[in-house]
């Protein structure tokens, strides 16, 4: 006698899986290549935690990598909030300068040039002290930096350290 197999069990037809289709080769509909950067970048930042003492190096070197005019504007961004909130402790954050306070980042440059956006941005936290009612605004558009913009945003970081 023969046993016979049925499917559904081991070796039949029902239970066999199939295999998983390749995507080499094939374009990601996920992350593009920048935000993919951002994320190798903020891994290594990760990693390098522990061993580095001062963020300010990195800080500078990414200012010095950018192109103009963002590069001018991250330089005065960094100078400034140095003057105004003297506690942040600058840092990069997915490859960008930011300014840390207790380890939690509180506010943050974006290269127009790194998202191949129209125009940099500055942004807050949810860590920043920035609670106005029940809706206000994290970030800004940055085409240039003016004196008045340099007065508000000063005024933002004081508050949101506050």
């Amino acid at each position: 006698m023969s046993e016979k197999k049925t499917p559904g069990k081991r070796g039949g037809a029902k239970g066999r899986r199939k295999p998983a289709k390749s995507t080499a080769g094939k374009a990601s509909q996920g992350f593009t290549d920048e935000e993919r950067a951002a994320m190798r970048e903020r891994a290594q930042e990760l990693k390098a935690a522990g061993s580095k003492a001062d963020g300010e190096s990195d800080v500078l070197a990414k200012i010095a990598q950018m192109p103009e005019p963002d590069r001018s504007m991250a330089g005065r961004l960094h100078a400034l909030i140095k003057v105004i909130a003297p506690d942040l402790s600058p840092r990069t954050w997915y490859g960008m300068p930011a300014y840390a306070k207790d380890g939690n980042v509180v506010c943050f440059f974006q290269s127009a040039h790194k998202f191949k956006a129209r125009y940099a941005t500055f942004g807050f936290s949810d860590k920043a002290n920035l609670d106005e009612g029940a809706m206000w605004p994290t970030a800004f558009a940055l085409k240039e930096l003016t004196a008045a913009d340099e007065a508000r945003i000063g005024e933002l970081v004081k508050k949101a350290v506050s």
